[in-house]
């Protein structure tokens, strides 16, 4: 889950994941398995998904078509592992622009950020801190077909369970109605929305805030902030408790990103916008 000048997009999946395949990426710089292969993997994984119980209708609208993307695959290769201390980091992401629109948008949704701290026990600086960071509030979500880039990951060999995985439940969310094929767009690794969720989170922890029958985390705002509050919710946030390192909530930010320097940063940003900075 998870920009502005000098970020790098979807910088948090990209931090997350980087110790974990240095390795096996300078090990593995072509690609694992020949894609020529793609197409009868696919139908495998078709069957495989109706074997799991997900309507055959969202199978087939989800994946008939679907092509592998060479490009997610150049995505993935590339990533690196980040060297930036705290203070490089957060000296450039809490910046004077999240700071203003952010302390805007606190004004702007005011009543549905008391609503979801009723609620969930997060506060809305908090919640504000991670949307910026992650979308600049939802307006860099990003363009990859999400259904095509998910089933190149899960075909690469080197991480397949982790993204068939994902890749289902994708299309259990095309099954709920929450979103269509077409309008799953996002991160190159599968992240959705303005907070940036793995589909499997999408699916557990979508909140529809707004009512209006379907749970949207690109397009409604009321969705977003719930969804992540519910997110932190789950993971132990304690209401009225504090989130700087030390303090009981920080863990729960560093389930959102395990990064130190990226939990870390979301702590600053929500602690500046709470005291109106």
């Amino acid at each position: 889950m998870r920009g502005r000048p000098g970020m790098s997009l979807f910088f948090g999946f990209a931090f997350c994941l980087a110790p974990l395949l240095g390795a096996q990426v300078g090990a593995q710089a072509a690609t694992c398995r020949d894609p020529r292969g793609f197409d009868a993997w696919l139908q495998d994984i078709k069957k495989e998904a109706a074997a799991q119980g997900i309507p055959q209708s969202a199978v087939d609208a989800s994946l008939d078509g679907v092509e592998y993307d060479p490009n997610v695959i150049s995505h993935d290769h590339g990533q690196r592992v980040f060297h930036q201390s705290f203070e490089q980091f957060s000296g450039r992401m809490v910046n004077a622009y999240r700071l203003r629109r952010g302390a805007a948008l606190l004004q702007k949704y005011a009543d549905t950020f008391d609503q979801i701290e009723k609620q969930y026990g997060v506060p809305g600086p908090v919640i504000v801190a991670i949307w910026g960071l992650e979308t600049d509030f939802g307006a860099v979500i990003g363009n990859f077909p999400t259904l095509r880039a998910l089933a190149t990951l899960a075909f690469d060999c080197r991480r397949s369970d982790m993204f068939t995985m994902q890749l289902f439940y994708a299309i259990r969310l095309v099954a709920r109605g929450d979103l269509s094929p077409g309008a799953m767009h996002g991160a190159w690794a599968g992240e959705l929305g303005q907070t940036q969720f793995m589909p499997d989170a999408y699916y557990k922890y979508g909140v529809d805030f707004n009512g209006d029958g379907r749970i949207d985390l690109l397009h409604d705002v009321p969705d977003v902030l719930a969804s992540t509050a519910k997110y932190l919710q789950s993971y132990g946030w304690k209401a009225g408790a504090g989130w700087q390192p030390g303090e009981p909530n920080f863990a729960v930010i560093q389930q959102w990103n395990k990064a130190d320097v990226y939990s870390r940063t979301v702590a600053l940003l929500a602690q500046k916008l709470a005291d109106g900075q």
